[in-house]
């Protein structure tokens, strides 16, 4: 009995290294040094091909030194820092943001569908908070040098409801974490989400849905 349960014990812990990485990391684990994005090439696969040929440069990026402008409608602006910007960051599984916040600026419920997120407040005070698929919100203000964990895939938000402006760096655990903002996913998809599912969703009549709709419609050029 003392063996089974001892083989039984060496062999979740076996499983338990295992997959260990697969529990933390949410992209696949890279099989050769470095991999650059082609960010050109045609070829789908789950991320991008490697380039012939990497320089220095493609390992660097300077997009987050500085603040992003926030004169937008919701008084934010996000720098990603991810393989898109830093093609170096292929098949490595981190990326990188910068967000900065007007007075009263607002980074609006929004998910992460690939990568939970992790903010280090650079300057400024935020209300943060994440919401359960159980309904339950998680919610704190955090200031200059403290952290906040968003988990993978929940709805989360943050807002400065301070009078100076805020800035935060925010760390992913997935290349290409990717992003879908609440209100323009519902509200401003290509083509239209219908009026009938949205009136019965959020037990409105259709004049309130279209006039949601306009603010959200995409900008034509």
């Amino acid at each position: 009995m003392a063996n089974n349960l001892s083989f039984v014990l060496f062999s979740l812990s076996l499983i338990f290294a295992l997959f260990s990485d697969r529990v933390v990391n949410a992209d696949p684990d890279l099989l050769q040094d470095i991999c650059v994005a082609d960010l050109t090439s045609t070829i789908k696969v789950n991320g991008f091909p490697c380039k012939a040929e990497a320089t220095a440069d493609d390992f660097f990026f300077k997009g987050l030194s500085t603040p992003g402008s926030t004169n937008t409608t919701m008084g934010s602006v996000v720098t990603g820092a991810n393989v898109e910007k830093l093609p170096g960051l292929n098949t490595l599984g981190v990326s990188m943001a910068r967000i900065d916040y007007a007075p009263g600026g607002v980074n609006p419920p929004h998910t992460h569908p690939r990568a939970t997120e992790m903010i280090f407040v650079l300057e400024g005070t935020l209300e943060v908070g994440f919401i359960t698929t159980s309904n339950k919100l998680y919610t704190k203000n955090v200031t200059k040098g403290e952290i906040f964990v968003f988990p993978k895939g929940l709805v989360h938000f943050q807002k400065n409801n301070g009078d100076v402006s805020a800035a935060v760096l925010a760390a992913f655990n997935s290349q290409l974490p990717g992003t879908q903002s609440i209100g323009v996913t519902l509200f401003g998809s290509t083509p239209d989400v219908p009026d009938y599912v949205l009136t019965k969703a959020f037990q409105v009549g259709t004049k309130e849905i279209e006039k949601i709709k306009s603010r959200f419609a995409p900008k034509k050029n």
